[in-house]
């Protein structure tokens, strides 16, 4: 999604004909940009120029239930707990946690959606348009091929092939990376035998593989040490939290971000291994309407 309207875009927008557009604009009525000799309108302007001439009561909102939903990380599920913050976590997936952004159904979302220039930003423009949602980053994490104890001999994607492999749901944004990376090394899901039960967490797939319930998985290098698996790192990818603002200021939201910033969690980071915090906390989208 562009961060500038066209003549025609807002004409839509506003269900009125292009030249009336060119007339706000030429009156001064309406915020705009002239560039080699085209009119664009800053989205974010535009919003806030709609915003700015609503007329009638103004309705409260509804309360957002103090929930984290989204995918699963180790190290923030460990900070929702230590930090005592008061938040719950609903994890179910990236996509699922942007339907419950949407919805209102959780107050943040964590997410990992690989995109052609970064992560997450037009997936959640997507979802929620210009809503008042901060994207705010959490960690850089290794993820890969995690290996049952004792197995050896994959390297690489094309080396799944007749391997038994736990998947995740649906919902979850490594199962779509997973299916790109298969795709990428000449495979399908039918060159591979899927276990009969998918995971749900990036925990409960490390589980099973300690657990012998498959051979390998697509999962988080954090988890190897802790269940006892080998690890094949493939990609460092970008985990953010998705926060609707007026939950930002919250307390229990500072409480949890102060706790993130802290050397215990640094610590923790450490202990579990393939975390880069230097970017805790970087802003990469901010969302326009208030």
């Amino acid at each position: 999604m562009s961060d500038y309207l066209t003549t025609r875009e807002l004409a839509d927008l506003l269900r009125i004909g292009e030249r009336k557009v060119y007339d706000l604009a030429s009156g001064g009525e309406v915020p705009c940009v002239r560039a080699v000799g085209k009119l664009l309108f800053p989205r974010a302007e535009i919003t806030a120029w709609l915003n700015a001439s609503r007329s009638g009561p103004q309705v409260a909102e509804q309360p957002l239930p103090p929930i984290v939903a989204g995918s699963h990380d180790p190290l923030l599920d460990w900070a929702l707990r230590e930090s005592r913050s008061g938040l719950a976590s609903f994890y179910d997936g990236s996509y699922d946690g942007l339907t419950k952004l949407a919805t209102r159904s959780a107050l943040a979302a964590g997410l990992h959606i690989r995109e052609v220039d970064g992560w997450n930003r037009a997936a959640l423009l997507g979802a929620v348009h210009e809503a008042p949602i901060v994207l705010v980053e959490i960690a850089r994490r290794q993820r890969g091929l995690l290996l049952a104890p004792g197995l050896s001999g994959i390297r690489t994607f094309a080396d799944l092939k007749g391997r038994r492999v736990m998947l995740r749901q649906d919902s979850a944004a490594s199962l779509r990376e997973f299916d790109a990376r298969l795709v990428e090394a000449g495979l399908t899901r039918d060159d591979i035998h899927a276990a009969a039960t998918r995971a749900r967490t990036e925990e409960e797939l490390a589980i099973a593989l300690h657990d012998g319930k498959a051979e390998v998985g697509f999962g988080l290098g954090a988890l190897s040490g802790l269940y006892g698996l080998g690890f094949v790192p493939l990609v460092e990818e970008r985990f953010d939290l998705a926060i609707w603002r007026r939950a930002w200021f919250d307390p229990p939201m500072q409480k949890l971000m102060r706790f993130l910033a802290s050397p215990a969690c640094a610590a923790r980071a450490a202990e579990l291994g393939g975390y880069d915090l230097s970017g805790l906390g970087t802003v990469h989208h901010n969302g326009a309407t208030g």
